[in-house]
């Protein structure tokens, strides 16, 4: 397997879906074209079901298959990090290893949501699942959506004891526990932002990339920021970051994805579809979305 750097604009991607006999179902066309676009339009990374991807609703066995077409149509030009997490150790042990089978150059790893464990929980968690499958590990911080926060505390012992974990998608809304992380672990230990309006503050401070939502509708423009921020060129970084609030402020107007795909659906990359318990926007809140697109000069 090719080696990579997990940094830049990686992608959360979308899992496009399309009605068939009445069924909502994977469409698999369409996600072998959203990989080849995002290569084409410079992405550096692509992260298959996570929350963007929608992956609560998503089978086993549809799990498995997104995971391994994503992998397929990359052919190895970008690294793929495959979201296996669960809140059963079991289950994310079982996705993990489907994942580094299909290819997967690192899998990401929610903290357990709903069971709340406590900090040695979810430390004997990951570590169960980094001794169980030998793949490279990025944990996947998100406490508004778990209910438990990953301490950086816990974050530098797993950093320090477990050798296949090798960094963090942060996404607690929190700079100061983004330093704290990066202050208590070995300067190996990757960074990652999970929140698009965080990647140049957490670049500043020694953050690697981020593992973008924006992405997926405005990658080139992901890329420049985290492309001129590593070249010296602040100015140009700080510019990128102006110009992507307004956008990324609509695109969480509602509950990520369903104002992405709905963007998506509205610039032709992909069907809005998405799956219940998931549903159509507001009528005032996608108002507001369409002319944040035209603001941005994308419609």
């Amino acid at each position: 397997m090719k080696s990579f750097e997990f940094s830049g604009s990686i992608v959360a991607l979308v899992t496009p879906f399309k009605n068939e006999a009445g069924k909502s179902i994977v469409d698999e066309k369409k996600l072998i074209e959203l990989v080849n676009w995002h290569i084409d339009n410079g992405t550096e990374g692509i992260s298959p079901c996570g929350t963007t991807g929608e992956s609560p609703t998503l089978s086993y066995e549809e799990h498995e298959r997104v995971i391994e077409i994503v992998i397929s149509a990359t052919k190895g030009r970008l690294p793929v990090i495959a979201g296996t997490g669960s809140n059963s150790t079991e289950e994310a042990i079982y996705l993990t290893k489907k994942a580094k089978q299909a290819g997967a150059d690192a899998s990401l790893q929610v903290s357990p949501y709903y069971n709340r464990p406590t900090q040695e929980g979810l430390f004997l968690h990951f570590k169960s699942i980094a001794d169980t499958v030998d793949i490279p590990i990025i944990l996947y911080n998100i406490a508004g959506r778990t209910g438990v926060n990953i301490e950086p505390e816990t974050i530098a012992r797993l950093a320090k004891e477990v050798k296949n974990i090798i960094g963090v998608k942060e996404a607690s809304g929190s700079l100061d526990q983004m330093a704290r992380i990066k202050a208590l672990c070995p300067d190996s230990f990757i960074l990652l932002s999970g929140d698009d309006s965080l990647t140049l503050p957490l670049l500043s401070i020694g953050g690697k990339g981020v593992i973008s939502v924006a992405a997926n509708i405005v990658p080139k423009d992901i890329k420049k920021l985290c492309e001129s921020f590593n070249k010296g060129d602040i100015k140009t970084a700080q510019a990128m970051h102006y110009k992507l609030l307004p956008l990324i402020k609509a695109l969480f107007i509602e509950t990520n994805p369903v104002p992405l795909k709905t963007a998506m659906g509205i610039l032709g990359l992909c069907l809005p579809d998405l799956r219940l318990p998931l549903c159509a926007m507001s009528g005032k809140n996608l108002q507001v979305l369409k002319d944040t697109l035209k603001s941005y000069g994308l419609v």
